[in-house]
């Protein structure tokens, strides 16, 4: 059945060579053009951060967009229809998403290699298959944005809606999986991200499409002139782009030029890195030998002015650190307890272990959770656990197996080798470290998930830490730990909260609430990493209205594309 017909893609008077070859592209033409638009896009995420060749890639994508129509015609002309036109955006956002999650992703291929015996064979679906799936959350926007497709910049700001809500699904279904969202564009470099800590991740993304797709508009043209000379090239959009970017890049300057921050009284900390992912020493038979390494590793003095653990008052170290249960081994617990002396603390990520082996009625359950360690009161006190936290948000395949009956026969199996996988914390929570301001923790990729680190009933903190354990050894020397860092980062920014980052094989931070890093140890050096801890800032406008901001933000975008389709503001003028 034929359509009511599409609004037309660009304005009358034509467009740009370049923009009119990209817009009557078809086939596998399309295609590649579309893929190599979206792999341009990744050069935006760290760790290269080169946010201007988003311009290129959304600029594109508007092209694309504005040809589906075009691209289903026939030979012969025929009328356009609806539904070949949406599936015709469809697949080329489905292309621009694959290009541009094949480049930002492709090192999720290295975890294959790591027993690269039992998995080598499974990489082609890590690197290919999870961005392809992806690439799906991209060709619904394209579909969704060609639909209520315009003439002009309303058409930018239609597409900024389309991505913003695919956006944020893809941070919420099947779990989320919202690594490197389009507005890490800006999130990435430290003077643009300050705006996260009015408009959050979300609001970026919606920045990000609006200042940088509105160039595509510089290939439209006001009416023919009566003689037949092409009309003037339309401007002002992309000035009040450029505008809007200089615009946060002086806001970010000067919230960095005013944010000064004081330390936190009697805390200083240090960071162990162990760098010990991936050389065989991981097994249970060598527990002894990593546990000494570490310990010698936490009290290495690494100044005149240090004395290795005798004047630390938190050490931190990163996510499951060890190839046995800790809280179940008594030796461990009092080695640790020896090494801390009377008044230390050691934050750790560590497996913990619920249940009884082999017991029908409290079978057990692995948790990858943070423990707070301290000494037990007496003279000859060992370690004791204080505090815990379960980590909520897992990793699919990577801690536990969807659909784990049917993975296995085709033998797959999760990368982390815990019977039946690990089990998810019941609910996000503070943790509490003698010594510190409250805590938010954050296990890993739990990092990456804005305005989802904090408990719900904690809307914002006046003060507290967020702490993120990772062990990013999975994924080598490559983009990934990186971009983990940058994402992270953002974190802090948004809360207006300090983050300490404690990361196995690195990279390991104490980083203030505006993002900046006061220290660090690099990737893939053992090492240990001694500071204070930053201040809170007072609450930034994301942590006080985060849950809005997403509502608020597509509420503007809404009123000004319905202002453009039907110049509201033109009638009363």
């Amino acid at each position: 059945m034929e359509s009511a017909a599409l609004p037309r893609p660009t304005s009358p008077a034509g467009t740009s060579p370049l923009s009119h070859r990209i817009v009557l592209a078809t086939g596998w033409s399309r295609a590649v053009l579309a893929f190599l638009a979206g792999a341009c896009g990744a050069l935006a995420m760290a760790p290269v951060g080169f946010f201007p060749a988003m311009v290129p890639s959304l600029t594109v994508a508007v092209w694309l967009i504005d040809g589906s129509d075009r691209a289903t015609l026939s030979r012969s002309g025929a009328r356009r229809h609806l539904w070949p036109t949406l599936r015709c955006a469809f697949g080329a956002g489905w292309w621009w998403g694959l290009g541009y999650f094949v480049a930002g992703l492709y090192w999720l291929g290295a975890a294959f290699l790591v027993d690269a015996d039992k998995t080598a064979w499974l990489m082609p679906f890590g690197v290919l298959g999870l961005p392809a799936v992806l690439a799906v959350y991209m060709g619904l926007a394209f579909a969704v944005a060609r639909a209520g497709w315009m003439a002009g910049t309303g058409r930018v700001a239609v597409l900024a809606l389309a991505l913003l809500i695919t956006e944020l699904l893809r941070g919420v279904l099947f779990t989320g999986f919202p690594w490197n969202d389009l507005g890490m564009a800006l999130g990435t470099d430290l003077v643009l991200a300050q705006g996260a800590a009015i408009v959050g991740l979300h609001g970026l993304t919606a920045l990000t499409v609006l200042i940088f797709a509105t160039p595509a508009t510089l290939a439209d043209r006001r009416a023919t002139a009566a003689d037949g000379t092409p009309g003037r090239v339309v401007l002002l959009p992309t000035v009040l782009a450029a505008a809007a970017l200089a615009g946060l890049a002086g806001f970010g300057a000067l919230r960095l030029e005013q944010g000064h921050v004081g330390a936190v009284p009697g805390v200083k900390l240090r960071i162990m890195q162990p760098d010990v992912f991936g050389d065989g020493s991981f097994t249970y038979e060598n527990r002894d030998a990593l546990l000494h390494k570490y310990l010698a590793l936490s009290d290495r003095a690494t100044s005149d002015e240090t004395g290795g653990l005798a004047d630390v008052t938190h050490l931190i170290w990163p996510e499951s650190p060890f190839p046995f249960i800790l809280s179940r081994d008594p030796d461990a617990m009092d080695a640790i307890a020896r090494a801390l002396g009377k008044d230390g603390v050691l934050v750790t990520g560590a497996a913990r272990v619920d249940g009884t082996p082999g017991s029908a009625t409290h079978p057990p359950r692995y948790f990858n959770a943070i423990q707070v360690i301290g000494r037990q009161p007496g003279p000859d006190g060992g370690g004791a656990v204080g505090d815990t936290y379960d980590k909520v948000h897992l990793v699919p395949f990577g801690e536990y197996t969807p659909f784990m009956a049917v993975m296995e026969r085709l033998g797959i199996s999760q990368f982390v080798p815990i019977p039946g996988g690990f089990t998810p914390g019941q609910r996000h929570r503070l943790l509490h470290v003698p010594g510190l301001p409250p805590v938010v923790p954050a296990v890993c990729y739990e990092a990456i998930f804005s305005g989802g680190i904090l408990p719900p009933e904690e809307a914002r903190l006046d003060e507290g830490v967020i702490l993120n354990v990772s062990d990013d050894g999975w994924f080598g020397h490559t983009a990934g730990p990186y971009q983990h860092l940058a994402q992270a980062r953002l974190r802090a920014i948004e809360q207006g909260l300090p983050l300490i980052r404690a990361a196995n094989t690195g990279i390991s931070a104490i980083i203030d609430p505006y993002g900046r890093i006061l220290e660090e140890l690099p990737l893939g050096e053992a090492g240990v990493l001694d500071g204070f801890l930053p201040k809170t800032v007072a609450p930034t406008i994301f942590s006080e209205i985060n849950k809005f901001i997403p509502i608020i933000v597509a509420s503007l975008l809404l009123t000004h594309i319905f202002n453009m389709r039907y110049g509201i503001g033109r009638r009363r003028a």
